[in-house]
């Protein structure tokens, strides 16, 4: 509620926003054409009722036109939307296939040339620019070794043109995994009841993967929602350096042409998208922690 309002206010403090929303054949309309135009768009009438038809026209699938070409915001993201979730989605999985055993090897292999490793490629995905990462990418694998193409999502699926985007987008969340796992798993193996499971004669395996893994889940758990939610709208940097016909290259454009009403719809959509994520992690924290009960 608290992103409609401040979204809705945006478009109203930035212009006359009769001017903004008017098509382009619509300027040096007469008083009365300007008149049924500001009746049209519900701006005669006080903010808040043209905060209510805003919002109402969102709830009936009602997202307005782009000021760009005039045409239904709807169906620019039904098309944009897919190569978005495409590109997270495989990010997704890369970063944690990644993340998450490198994080479980560094802690178990403390001190070792493993761990150094590790804490090396955590620092690096974390310290590098993801856009930098990209360019590089390109040019060695790309321009150089021309092994893979340099960007766009090419005709139908091509897993080739997947690589370069995904590797670069899972970059970033692969280091705060093994980070956030390190750290999580060092803290629950200095437990006493690891010490004590030890002096039984529990099997190594069992300890890391039974008793530490699972209490050492709800740090990179929670990071993993926000993580999840982040490669949708977080991909900016890598679908414009990749060409990636995507939901956050539109909200790119959108800022540069200054087109408020498709930029207005992505951000809300982006709102919901963390708001609903962060929800549904809450609710995996009892399945994972059966120390934490919902009442």
């Amino acid at each position: 509620m608290g992103a409609t309002i401040i979204i809705f206010a945006a478009s109203r403090v930035l212009g006359d926003p009769t001017v903004l929303f008017l098509p382009e054949e619509g300027y040096g309309l007469d008083a009365a054409e300007l008149d049924k135009a500001r009746k049209r768009l519900h701006l005669d009438k006080p903010v808040p009722l043209q905060y209510a038809f805003w919002v109402a026209d969102i709830l009936r699938g009602d997202l307005g036109q782009d000021l760009g070409d005039r045409h239904p915001i709807s169906s620019k993201l039904r098309d944009k939307l897919p190569p978005t979730l495409r590109l997270a989605a495989a990010a997704y999985v890369i970063a944690t296939l990644i993340g998450i055993p490198l994080g479980v090897l560094s802690a178990v292999k403390r001190g070792t040339v493993w761990d150094m490793a590790g804490r090396t490629f955590a620092l690096l995905g974390q310290a590098l620019p993801i856009f930098w990462v990209g360019i590089l990418g390109i040019l060695i694998f790309a321009v150089w070794l021309q092994l893979l193409p340099a960007g766009t999502e090419g005709e139908g699926f091509s897993i080739k043109h997947y690589i370069l985007p995904t590797l670069t987008l899972a970059w970033f969340p692969a280091a705060g995994y093994l980070r956030l796992m390190r750290s999580a798993m060092l803290d629950v193996l200095d437990s006493e009841y690891v010490k004590l499971a030890r002096a039984k004669g529990v099997r190594s395996n069992a300890i890391v993967w039974k008793h530490a893994f699972k209490n050492a889940a709800i740090a990179p758990l929670t990071f993993s929602g926000l993580l999840l939610a982040g490669f949708i709208t977080g991909s900016v940097s890598v679908e414009v350096v990749f060409g990636w016909p995507g939901i956050a290259r539109l909200a790119v454009e959108a800022v540069q042409t200054n087109n408020l009403t498709t930029l207005s719809v992505i951000t809300l959509m982006f709102t919901l998208i963390y708001v609903v994520v962060n929800f549904l992690v809450d609710l995996m924290y009892g399945f994972i922690d059966p120390r934490i009960r919902y009442s």
